[in-house]
């Protein structure tokens, strides 16, 4: 008997290597087991799937809404990615009709329940994302750098400048600013090659590099800072956290769905000297800093990619199974 099959509609391809594309990569291997599964910008690039999954409301409008059409008996998902669930969606017709559209919503942390009109929240399922845990590093008593690690491309949404300011307000003199990220908005290339020149070594800009180096990079950082403006939950959260690394977060609501409510290591959205402050704190008090460990350790077991899987094979096999 042949499987059934499931296209991953993404805006984004593995060139991109962004948090789309990384989320379709490890979806398509937690269901290849039990389905034929592909991953494409438009499902009509091969024989129409038995289901669709479309990620990001806006930019996946166009396929979603050609399946609905054309198979209207068919199930789809919707994953709201991020900037669709925290701006598309509350003004933008295409995306606000891939609402209505989807048979089933995903979000990727609870808070952004909140987001949705009342009449969609019971077709919604929370299914937060996952990495393999990586053993943390052991780091020397006095090292000579602590190195704050931001990883994300440069546009403005993951709002680099704070991250950038912020190197130039740090008082701790180990402290060590290191971004990963292509160029998305060349004003921002030119920012971040403008901070490295001027802050003599305290911000180090890397460029884009491959998932796995950057993932070794996060596993030997001090911390992880996301000074994001919008997320609908981080994947970067994810690895610094199964990888033993605190985060400095910037306080958005995608964010505190992610890290929990009582986390300690927010700082407000685009206060640059409020992050200076936590990365100064996180360097000179040992104890805050071990109680950031303890609650990023608390949060691990949710990031399991055992428990991504189930929760998504679940979701999917309830559907074809109900169609």
């Amino acid at each position: 008997m042949s499987k059934q099959t499931i296209c991953i509609a993404s805006p984004a391809l593995a060139q991109a290597n962004n948090g789309n594309w990384q989320t379709a990569r490890r979806w398509a291997q937690f269901l290849g087991a039990r389905f034929e599964v592909e991953i494409a910008s438009d499902w009509r690039d091969a024989a129409p799937p038995d289901l669709l999954i479309a990620l990001h409301a806006r930019r996946s409008a166009a396929p979603l809404a050609r399946f609905c059409a054309d198979y209207p008996r068919r199930p789809t998902i919707l994953v709201l990615t991020g900037t669709d669930l925290y701006r598309d969606i509350h003004a933008d017709a295409d995306a606000q009709a891939s609402l209505e559209r989807a048979r089933a919503l995903v979000l990727l942390q609870p808070a952004g329940l909140s987001e949705l009109p009342l009449h969609l929240r019971a077709k919604a399922h929370v299914i937060y994302q996952s990495a393999p845990s990586l053993q943390p590093a052991l780091h020397a008593a006095a090292p000579r750098h602590h190195d704050i690690l931001m990883v994300g491309h440069l546009r403005e949404e993951k709002d680099p400048r704070t991250f950038m300011q912020a190197a130039a307000l740090v008082t701790a003199p180990s402290a060590r600013l290191v971004h990963i990220g292509g160029v998305l908005d060349p004003a921002l290339g030119d920012a971040a090659a403008a901070a490295a020149c001027a802050t003599a070594g305290r911000y180090e800009w890397l460029g884009a590099l491959p998932h796995a180096d950057t993932r070794q990079r996060l596993k030997h950082a001090h911390a992880m800072a996301i000074c994001s403006r919008m997320e609908g939950g981080a994947n970067v959260i994810i690895e610094a956290v199964t990888s033993g690394v605190p985060v400095l977060a910037s306080d958005i609501n995608g964010n505190r769905g992610m890290l929990g409510e009582d986390y300690l290591g927010y700082f407000p959205q685009g206060d640059a000297q409020g992050l200076a402050a936590l990365i100064d704190r996180s360097i000179n008090d040992p104890a805050w800093y071990a109680a950031l460990q303890e609650q990023c350790a608390q949060r691990a077991k949710l990031f399991a990619p055992e428990a991504e899987q189930a929760a998504l094979l679940d979701l999917v096999d309830n559907l074809l199974h109900t169609n």
